[in-house]
């Protein structure tokens, strides 16, 4: 053997306390705290491994496996076994192109829905006389009656529901639960930018389809599912940024490129919108139900500091959800959930959630009507957000903030780099009787239209 094999082999034997597939992944974690393993090293073949050390392969392939979980080790074909880069994690791409520090004196950046038209808590909080109490943490981690209200209208067959703390929580417990280091996924372009950053978290690498006005282009879809992908995420509802919705024709259709598709492929479905959308409540579990899981949060219409979605799927992968959340937090708070069950139940909160719903259609409506004005074609009819072709982002982001006017770059969102720039602008923040939303409307157009245009693809 080469002197770096029997050198690498010899630091891990070093440690090894007990001959087991755990005592020989801690051996090579031990190993890699104290420096004798490095990112980007190649272990050697299993055999070599098991003939060494005096284990046997089935031994050592466990072991890999264990480490492979962990992340500390990656498989790269050909190149075998490789130890995984122990990077610090990265910050998310909002984070990276945003000073959340600066002022503005309106920002249209966030993403977020209207303080003033989310739901009154105060029946909800009147009517909780404990915080919550529970006599085990053993209990059910869903209140049964809110899991029996909300599947009253949901889009596809369920017979239970996860509750966790927001759509971008339930998407990484799918990723975390259902994904490997190496796998491929089918995503939207453009795409939510925290979503990409969990991609990337995990090793799991993206291929983009792109979108028309009803939702994911078949023959995209088609082309990327024969490339081998293990899922395919998707936003059935006001896409965030571009505001387009699936059609129920174009599910359909959708879910037919699916059944014709090489092998099995999870569908994932993120309805952040949720009940501020004014489109159709579609999905593809319809078609697909054994193998679609469905996203919705109550972020965007009853409050984000709430942080829960709920969340359906097959029953392997709640219970796969249900594991990865023993290890940690168990459950979603009781008692924000019991919050969340008033807010749907009480008439006078259901009537605010449809009063916001059309107020926000109608402020979205009269800011694109501005851009019409100038000549500027928008996507999407839903949502809080408008995806605004720019001739120069750089240019369009400069001259908005020298007006006090925050909005969010389009660079993070791309999946495919330089189809086109855009940015983000939350106009579901814009209030119409107070006369800005014209006036705001008309400096965007105005910035979208400084310097030369870029070719783009919508």
């Amino acid at each position: 053997m080469p002197a770096t094999v029997r050198e690498l082999l010899s630091a891990i034997e070093a440690r090894l306390d007990e001959p087991t597939a755990r005592g020989l992944a801690a051996a090579v974690g031990r190993a890699l705290r104290d420096g004798e393993l490095t990112g980007g090293e190649r272990l050697p073949p299993i055999r070599t491994v098991a003939r060494e050390l005096a284990l046997s392969p089935t031994t050592v392939s466990a072991a890999w496996s264990i480490l492979a979980r962990a992340g500390a080790i990656r498989t790269a074909g050909r190149n075998g076994t490789i130890v995984a880069e122990q990077a610090q994690p990265a910050e998310g791409r909002i984070r990276r192109v945003v000073d959340p520090r600066a002022q503005f004196a309106l920002d249209l950046s966030t993403g977020v829905p209207d303080v003033a038209l989310l739901p009154s808590l105060t029946t909800a909080l009147q009517v909780l006389s404990t915080a919550g109490a529970s006599e085990s943490y053993l209990e059910d981690p869903v209140l049964p009656e809110l899991q029996e209200l909300i599947l009253e209208d949901w889009p596809t067959p369920a017979s239970s529901l996860a509750i966790v703390d927001g759509a971008m929580d339930a998407v990484e417990l799918v990723v975390r639960s259902q994904l490997q280091y190496g796998d491929t996924v089918v995503v939207e372009h453009p795409e939510f930018p925290p979503a990409l950053d969990i991609f990337e978290a995990a090793g799991v690498g993206v291929i983009g389809v792109r979108l028309d006005d009803e939702g994911v282009v078949p023959a995209e879809l088609e082309a990327a599912l024969a490339k081998g992908p293990r899922a395919f995420f998707l936003q059935p509802r006001a896409h965030n940024p571009t505001g387009i919705s699936t059609t129920p024709r174009r599910a359909e259709e959708l879910a037919r490129v699916l059944e014709e598709a090489p092998s099995p492929v999870l569908v994932v479905e993120d309805d952040s919108a949720g009940a501020i959308s004014t489109s159709p409540d579609v999905s593809l579990g319809a078609f697909l139900p054994e193998r679609t899981v469905h996203i919705r949060s109550f972020g965007k219409s009853h409050g984000p500091d709430l942080r829960l979605a709920a969340v359906s799927g097959p029953d392997e992968v709640l219970a796969g959800i249900a594991r990865l959340r023993q290890l940690g937090q168990g459950w979603s708070s009781r008692l924000l959930q019991r919050v969340l069950l008033e807010l749907l139940s009480d008439d006078a909160a259901v009537a605010q959630v449809a009063a916001a719903r059309t107020t926000y259609a109608e402020r979205r409506a009269a800011f694109c009507a501005v851009l019409r004005r100038h000549d500027i074609e928008v996507t999407g009819r839903d949502g809080l957000n408008v995806w605004v072709p720019v001739r120069d982002e750089s240019a369009a982001l400069v001259r908005l903030a020298s007006l006090g006017i925050g909005v969010m770059p389009g660079g993070p969102f791309q999946v495919f780099p330089g189809e086109g720039a855009f940015v983000r602008v939350t106009v579901g923040l814009l209030d119409e009787e107070l006369d800005e939303l014209d006036e705001v409307a008309e400096r965007v157009a105005e910035a979208a239209q400084m310097g030369a245009w870029h070719s783009r693809v919508r």
